[in-house]
């Protein structure tokens, strides 16, 4: 899975540890999903979208 958590968080100038706590994750958690290493649940999902204002589906890409 690609995502654009990490353009989003610059564009928001929040850092990994400001996103985190706004999702209520670690900032390990954040690290390991912009590197593509994990994959969120669908409720961080839907957290992270609505800390950025946008979808899920312009945060996350399915690469089947």
């Amino acid at each position: 899975m690609i995502n654009q958590i990490k353009v989003l968080r610059a564009r928001h100038s929040f850092t990994q540890s400001e996103l985190a706590k706004a999702v209520g994750v670690s900032r390990q958690t954040i690290n390991a999903i912009e590197k593509g290493k994990f994959s969120p649940s669908l409720e961080t999902a839907f957290r992270l979208a609505k800390v950025f204002s946008c979808s899920i589906e312009e945060i996350f890409e399915w690469k089947g």
